[in-house]
């Protein structure tokens, strides 16, 4: 038996640190947290100074016993979690779950899985830092509070199934209010003038002049006043510049550049370096430092001269602007610079390189530049062109690594070299240009530019950035939009050859793919939260709370404290609004029904946004119409709600069943009897007529016909979400590039039934069909008890092949939904 065992969060990070040590250290996972708060119910004792109940979840109890057994019979237990306050947290939980003994337990972190951190690690072991793990028993307690007292607010006061969150509520604030601002914005029309400029040796350049004109007219008049002039160098300038390279990544300009670079979600840029961090390629990757270490430093120091040059070395030390910084005390960063491609997955090699090359950058000397002002003058009139140019004399850093730019500080043009002229020296004007420009709205947030507005608040720390996006969109308070573009039209005055010509040009605007944009039901979850309860969604609340934790982190502050200052205002808080609240759906009164007088007004409703002609007041009941998918509450006009009621449309009878046409949760389809068929992209409820509906029948009752029989049972084919399938006896089979689906001979329908029959037998590990009941593989290595339509997940750790019938039957009867009593008829009022 080992003489020591080593406790780290992951089993990938398991495998790599046994590497490193020899036959007398055992390495052990304890997947994450080992006890948390109970999933359903509060789990904060109030009345006891917020006490947390932690309680080891059943899939962990067989872990815990075998962690426990392994730690009784060792002679050092090492708790090796992460160095964030979560890991602290981890080791705490290990070490009071388990019972371990102090004078046997040593705590070690290290923020790169490499055999000479892990080997200093062991040289260097301290105790459990408590004021870590209150720092994080603080965020954990504050957050579920919140959670849990907010989201029943909600689910009385719009709709159930909602959620808040201090920081996730927050986020939605952030992208509600900017999308706010765009719908508020008006676009502003100047003319903006740009002229080509050809110098004696004949090069070509482009020249700006430093004022706009707000009117066709004015913009007209300037371009008159240059017919005829001669034009001539009147200023040059040329000075030096530098640039100078960005400091090592931290999690958050990691998840920006990612972003920026490689299109990346903050989701996936976590879980990608997740990996390489376990794999030992890059140090530990969620941190606010932009620290490198000395040795780090001396690596990338002979890597930069080796490859480049001594020419192209800067040592360099950053210092972080971030409050409050966490405990990971180094920048992310390649735990060997010398490693720079190593073998690995596409996502993994995209990410690493990035890495890689944002380290070596850093420690590489600035760009040398130089910068070129020409003013240009005119003989008619006093106003200047400007050219400006841009030369790098030495690149320096710019060899490895250009740092990404956001949509919104990407100039309109780059600035480019400038052809050799000098002071007085002649030009010919080839054309002058007036062109009709208009000011542009705030743009919506991506998930990069979320995180980096959310770091510069306060709000949040490197490791809730990734599951807050993830939340407020799996929540459905926010998508990824796309927002179509609109067509506008603009003018352009051209000066050619001593005349003034007008085009009409349009262009597309305000398309937006990808960005964050707020739903209906995530604006209205706001605006609820914003108008009763102030406070916690106020952007400076919610920073101070982190600096709270950060206090807390340092020994500063007492966790239990800043528990009591918080609740004593929010609980009562919560009580009230409960009670004496309206309710909210978001409702905008219309206008009224031309026919009837009755109100026309959209809001939310059970299944989603709806418009509503009449209220329950009227005589007639009101009348409901589901908004289409692209349509919102905000947006939506009177005109377009009005078209809503002509759904769905009566098309005709085709083969005895009538057809109409509608829209559902997915789109605009044709029903024809119980058949629903999507209609194709660019297609509407509205427009399509019987003709086209007949056809799009066929064309689907061509795709459902059998293609075989087999076993006396039907064969179909179809293409799906996963691709291209058969089906067969209820069965769903899909069929891979190894067979030609437009072409399936018999033999390959026959061959891919027989094969899913295969499977299905062998899913099944343990069968009572006299009681339908059956034990079933499932993925990632579980098994499910499954009896009609009743499912019961197994854990990991259960033994499917030694479970007995009557405990099968026992886990089946607790999962299956307890039939209500028919409630008894009321008795009739005399």
């Amino acid at each position: 038996m080992a003489k020591n065992l080593v406790i780290v969060e992951s089993p990938a990070k398991a495998k790599t640190i046994e590497k490193f040590l020899g036959k007398d250290y055992k390495v052990e996972s304890s997947f994450g947290h080992i006890a948390d708060l109970p999933s359903k119910e509060l789990g904060v004792d109030v009345e006891n100074d917020f006490k947390p109940k932690y309680i080891v979840d059943k899939d962990k109890k067989a872990l815990v016993k075998k962690l426990g057994d392994l730690a009784k019979k060792a002679e050092t237990i090492w708790l090796a979690s992460d160095e964030d306050r979560e890991g602290e947290a981890i080791s705490w939980h290990l070490a009071e779950t388990l019972g371990l003994d102090k004078n046997k337990t040593k705590r070690i972190v290290f923020n790169s899985i490499t055999k000479s951190a892990i080997q200093k690690a062991i040289e260097n072991p301290r105790e459990i830092n408590y004021n870590l793990v209150n720092a994080q028993q603080a965020r954990r307690v504050l957050d579920r509070l919140v959670g849990y007292e907010l989201s029943p607010v909600l689910w009385k006061k719009i709709k159930p199934g909602l959620s808040a969150g201090r920081v996730q509520s927050v986020a939605v604030r952030l992208i509600v209010e900017r999308e706010r601002d765009i719908e508020a914005f008006t676009a502003e029309a100047s003319f903006r003038v740009s002229a080509e400029f050809k110098t004696l040796e004949g090069s070509v350049f482009t020249a700006k002049l430093n004022k706009t004109f707000p009117t066709k007219e004015e913009a007209q008049a300037f371009l008159n006043e240059n017919i005829g002039a001669d034009f001539s160098v009147g200023n040059l300038d040329k000075k030096p510049a530098k640039k100078s390279p960005s400091a090592p990544f931290t999690t958050s300009t990691l998840q920006q550049e990612a972003s920026r670079k490689l299109y990346f979600s903050v989701g996936r840029t976590m879980q990608v370096a997740q990996r390489l961090y376990e794999a030992g390629l890059i140090t530990y990757m969620r941190t606010d430092s932009v620290n490198l270490s000395g040795e780090a430093i001396a690596a990338a120091k002979d890597a930069i001269i080796d490859n480049y040059g001594e020419k192209y070395s800067t040592v360099r030390n950053f210092k972080g602007k971030s409050k409050g910084a966490q405990e990971a005390h180094e920048a992310i960063r390649p735990t060997d610079i010398t490693n720079q491609s190593p073998s690995l997955e596409r996502d993994q090699s995209k990410l690493y390189e990035l890495i890689w090359k944002r380290t070596i950058a850093s420690q590489m000397s600035d760009a040398q530049l130089e910068r070129t002002n020409v003013k240009i003058k005119a003989s008619t009139h006093s106003e200047l062109f400007t050219a400006n140019g841009e030369v790098i004399k030495f690149d320096g850093f710019l060899k490895v690594y250009m740092e990404g730019l956001d949509e919104e500080d990407v100039a309109e043009e780059q600035e480019g070299m400038l052809p050799a002229m000098k002071v007085g020296e002649a030009l010919k004007n080839n054309y002058i240009t007036a062109t009709e420009r208009f000011s542009r709205p705030p743009y919506r947030f991506t998930e990069a530019s979320l995180v980096k507005k959310l770091e510069e608040l306060g709000i949040g720390r490197p490791s809730t950035y990734a599951p807050t996006i993830s939340t407020i969109q799996n929540r459905g308070y926010v998508e990824k939009g796309t927002v179509e573009g609109t067509e506008r039209n603009y003018v352009q005055l051209l000066l050619e050859a001593g005349a003034v010509k007008e085009k009409k040009l349009s262009e597309m605007v305000g398309s937006d793919k990808g960005k964050l944009v707020p739903t209906d039901i995530g604006m209205i979850v706001n605006d609820f939260l914003v108008s009763h309860f102030a406070t916690i969604l106020d952007y400076n609340f919610t920073a101070k709370v982190e600096e709270d934790f950060d206090e807390i982190a340092e020994g500063e502050e007492d966790w239990q404290k800043v528990m009591r200052d918080f609740y004593k205002d929010f609980h009562p808080n919560v009580l009230d609004v409960q009670e004496n609240a309206d309710r909210a759906s978001g409702e905008r009164i219309l206008g009224e029904d031309p026919k009837t007088g009755r109100q026309v007004s959209v809001r939310l409703g059970r299944f989603g946004p709806m418009v509503q002609m009449g209220t329950v007041d009227d005589e007639e009941k009101p009348k409901f119409a589901s908004l289409l998918p692209e349509q919102s509450l905000t947006t939506i006009t009177y005109d377009e709600a009005m078209e809503l009621f002509k759904l769905p449309r009566k098309l005709g009878v085709y083969e005895g069943e009538e057809i109409e046409a509608n829209v559902g949760r997915f789109g605009p389809y044709v029903r024809f009897g119980k058949k629903f068929v999507s209609l194709e992209a660019g297609e509407s409820a509205f427009d399509v007529n019987f003709d086209r509906a007949v056809e799009l029948i066929k064309q689907k009752q061509k795709a459902d016909a059998p293609i075989y029989t087999y076993e006396g049972k039907e064969v179909t084919k179809g293409t799906g979400r996963f691709g291209p399938f058969i089906k067969w006896d209820g069965m769903f089979i899909n069929v891979n590039k190894k067979y030609d689906f437009d072409n399936l001979s018999n033999d390959d329908l026959i061959e891919l039934i027989e094969a899913k029959k295969q499977k299905e037998i062998d899913k099944v590990v343990q069968n009572w069909p006299e009681e339908g009941i059956r034990i079933e593989k499932a993925r990632w290595g579980r098994h499910n008890i499954i009896k009609g339509k009743v499912k019961v997940e197994l854990a990991k750790t259960v033994d499917a092949a030694k479970m007995s019938l009557d405990e099968a039957k026992k886990m089946i009867e607790q999962k299956t939904p307890k039939k209500k009593a028919k409630a008894k008829p009321k008795a009739k009022k005399k």
